[in-house]
């Protein structure tokens, strides 16, 4: 409680309450997460999150966007730190390295952050139909900024060119997605093989650019 107190600064609430709920839920689980414990947790009163959240519900979309928020970075990383070689690199083996960091990056993120990752795409907020706006906004945008590095992997033909945009991004997402829900679920433990997964994955998307 004193460091949650300590770590509160007063006119930050709001980031401070999603920041500490994003720690609850990486901790103890989404189902252990409520108002009331997440007050006593940041070191205000019961009653001063719902200032910010009229319920649980706004609070989970809220955690869900900023994932979303943190997933974009992770790629960008990834873009910013690899542009570098296209000068010096043969283009087809930059191309594979790239994609193979942009879909490890993808993974590492999940696999980091599973209890955002599952708020993200899980049905607790979307199969109910209880996404809020802003979340709904994040998520299109995030999705935007996968299908853009889609285009730009066709553009540079490193992937497949007969093939839209579009279904190339769905697609390669639902892969990733597969790896990443197999192994935050317990199926795949070794996250290591699951990164060199993410790399075969990203040569068999090569492949088929190659061939076409």
């Amino acid at each position: 409680m004193d460091k949650q107190k300590s770590n509160y600064h007063h006119g930050n609430l709001y980031q401070s309450l999603i920041n500490s709920a994003g720690d609850m839920i990486q901790e103890q689980g989404i189902d252990s997460l409520s108002m009331r414990k997440l007050a006593d947790y940041v070191g205000v009163s019961r009653t001063a999150p719902y200032h910010h959240f009229k319920d649980k519900n706004q609070l989970l979309c809220a955690i869900a966007e900023t994932g979303f928020k943190l997933q974009d970075e992770f790629v960008s990383a990834d873009h910013s730190e690899v542009n570098h070689q296209a000068i010096t690199d043969d283009a087809k083996d930059n191309g594979l390295q790239e994609l193979e960091r942009l879909v490890q990056s993808y993974i590492q993120f999940a696999i980091s952050h599973p209890a955002h990752y599952d708020l993200m795409y899980g049905g607790k907020i979307w199969k109910q139909k209880l996404a809020t706006e802003s979340l709904e906004i994040a998520s299109r945008h995030s999705f935007k900024h996968w299908l853009e590095r889609i285009e730009e992997f066709q553009a540079r033909k490193v992937l497949n060119q007969q093939e839209s945009s579009l279904r190339l991004a769905q697609v390669a997402w639902a892969t990733l997605h597969g790896l990443c829900r197999l192994t935050n679920d317990g199926v795949y433990v070794d996250n290591d093989d699951v990164l060199e997964m993410g790399k075969t994955a990203a040569r068999m998307m090569l492949s088929n650019a190659t061939e076409s």
